[in-house]
Parts: structure tokens; sequence; C-alpha cells
């Protein structure tokens, strides 16, 4: 009787022992998961934070991680600022534009590569992949001669072309995964019908792969709304964005208004924050959709 109470024992430790791995798997999981997400609000915090804070509170030491008293005087003094509300809507326009065009001309490059076979494909397809491995910048100094060439510098234009330019070879990628899972039979059966190309395309096939087409146009629209490099460079003082704009109004060699800097990057970003919101179930379903095969 002993014995078999020892078993019992021993078999009721063996069983009990998947459960409390289990658990402490779970909590393992949920505390790496914690300090992640503590690792990635923390700069969207302080961000918050010190746009609320009065200025005597930003340069205090030690730093006060929660704020004692709150404003709204740097908000106001950035919406009132008429340069930025300028830089922001042409943020808007060029990333607007930017995201239709890249996603029109990958739309059309994406189903050529995806549902027809021709000559020199597969290697058109490698020269668009092959141009993301190299730093965008050092394309910077030939399209500011080749776009002052041609006289477009500091346009609306010279912008979207630049942003396109970066956008394109990963929209047409996504595009073309989307494509890859939608069956031939279905084109197959328009052409039964009597569809032609343009019908199959635009009526047929677009419809079913919205979630793609808005995934790659939120890529395209963040690229454009966050370039500061190209958009400082061939812009001026008419057609700057908004991170070019920010840095020349709040930073100096002399003085740097952090507060206010603050507050302007966080409303700057509420637009991209409010489309991922609005369209986050698209984005969610057109990167796996793409994502499936290739």
């Amino acid at each position: 009787m002993t014995t078999d109470t020892a078993r019992s024992v021993r078999r009721r430790g063996r069983d009990r022992s998947p459960t409390r791995e289990s658990r402490s798997v779970r909590a393992l999981r949920r505390i790496s998961l914690s300090l992640v997400a503590l690792f990635g609000l923390l700069p969207v915090y302080w961000l918050l934070t010190t746009a609320l804070k009065p200025n005597a509170a930003v340069f205090r030491f030690p730093p006060e991680f929660v704020p004692r008293s709150l404003t709204l005087d740097h908000v106001r003094a950035v919406l009132n600022n008429e340069d930025l509300v300028r830089y922001m809507l042409n943020s808007v326009l060029v990333s607007s534009v930017t995201a239709i065009g890249s996603v029109l001309i990958a739309t059309y490059c994406a189903y050529s590569f995806s549902k027809f076979q021709y000559r020199g494909r597969r290697t058109i397809m490698l020269t668009f992949l092959a141009s993301q491995l190299f730093p965008h910048v050092l394309l910077l100094i030939t399209m500011y001669a080749l776009f002052s060439a041609l006289g477009i510098l500091n346009t609306y234009l010279v912008l979207v072309i630049a942003f396109t330019t970066f956008t394109l070879p990963l929209c047409i990628w996504m595009i073309k995964g989307v494509f890859d899972n939608i069956p031939d039979e279905i084109i197959e059966a328009a052409k039964i019908d009597g569809a032609g190309q343009r019908v199959i395309l635009h009526r047929i096939l677009m419809p079913l792969m919205r979630p793609g087409l808005i995934a790659a146009g939120m890529f395209a629209f963040i690229r454009g709304w966050n370039d500061f490099v190209f958009a400082l460079t061939l812009s001026g003082d008419d057609t700057r964005t908004l991170p070019p704009g920010l840095v020349n109004t709040y930073l100096s060699e002399s003085a740097s208004r952090w507060p206010e800097l603050m507050a302007a990057s966080l409303i700057a970003s509420l637009p991209v924050v409010l489309i991922f919101l609005a369209l986050q179930r698209h984005f969610v379903a057109g990167l796996s959709s793409g994502a499936v095969k290739g």
C-alpha cells in the first residue's frame, strides 16, 4: 500500500510539472512582452510629458518622470505658427500623392510580374529588389544634379518623384505577393466571359486585393511623411515638408526649443496614428496575404 501511494504521488508530481512549467513560461513571456512594450512606449511617454511640461520643469535635474503640473502653452504656440501649418499641409499633399502614385504604378508592374511570362521578367524583378540594398542617400547628389538640370527643384513634383523612386520597389514586391495568391482560374473565367485585361485588373482583381493595396499605400505614405534628407535638400521654403521644417524652426546653434519641438512632433504624429488605427485591419490583412507565398 505504501508503494502504491508513493507511485501515485510521483505520478501526480509528473502530471503537475507540465502545468507548473507552462505557467512559468507564460509568466516569463508576459514579463518579456511588458519590458519590450515599456521600452517602446517610454520615448512616446517622454515626448508627451515634455510637450505638456512648463519650461522650468523641462530642464529640471533630476528630471520629473511624473510631471507635477501640465500646460498647453507649447501646443498653442505650435498651432498658431502658420509656417508649421503650411509644412504639415505640404507633407499631407506630397505623401498622399506619393502613396497613390506608388500603388498605381506598382499594381501594373506587379500584375505583369505575377501573371505574365516573358523574357527578362526575373532579371527586372531582381533589379528592383537589388535596388533596396544600397543606401538611398547615395543617390542624393545625382538626383539633385538631374532635377536641377530639368529645372524642377523646389517643387512638389520633385519630392513626389524622389519619394516614389524609393517606395516603388518594395510596393511592387508587396503587391506581387498578393497577386500570386489569387488563383489563375479567376482570370481564365473572366477571359472566357469576354473581359479584357483592363476589366480583369480594375474590376475583378483590384477589389479582391484591397487590403494589399492599402498596406502598400500606408508604407509609401509613411515613407514620404518621415523623409528628412531629401525633403531638406530638394524642397524650397514654400514646398518644405514637416521633418525639415521642424528642425529649421526649433533647432539652431544658439538655442533649442525642446518643449515646442516635442509638441510639434506630437501633433505631426497624429495623422499617421489615426490613419493606421482606421486602416489597421486592412493593413494586417494585406501584409499576411502577401506573405503566404511568393
